[in-house]
């Protein structure tokens, strides 16, 4: 059974899902033990990595009218009492000072917010 946070980020990717200027895909990270030698093996994007990683298309400037560009997008879902660890919020920082679309999104509601 998916625990309530499981829950939110799935109803928030499906509210989403139906945007065509944005592509979102789930983030899994951790560590497992690797089965052979039982050494620790890390997965997903990066330690602090939000739970949905994509990009969001966006027409640019005048001077480069017609151009799309991919601006890569970063929204953490976490219920409304979760919180954010150090980590995580160092991720939010980087990508928004890259010039990306980052956020903390706690509801539907949240996810268009960072959007826009």
């Amino acid at each position: 059974m998916a625990n309530a946070e499981t829950t939110l980020q799935q109803q928030i990717r499906l509210a989403l899902g139906s945007r065509t200027d944005l592509r979102l895909f789930r983030n899994n990270t951790g560590t497992l033990p690797d089965p052979r030698t039982g050494r620790p093996v890390q997965f997903g994007l990066a330690r602090g990595s939000a739970d949905l990683i994509g990009w969001r298309t966006i027409t640019v400037t005048p001077e480069m009218v017609g151009h799309r560009i991919a601006v890569f997008t970063s929204i953490e879902i976490k219920l409304p009492n979760g919180r954010i660890r150090p980590e995580q919020h160092a991720w939010q920082r980087t990508v928004s000072a890259a010039g990306g679309i980052a956020g903390i999104a706690r509801s539907i509601q949240d996810a268009n917010e960072i959007l826009r």
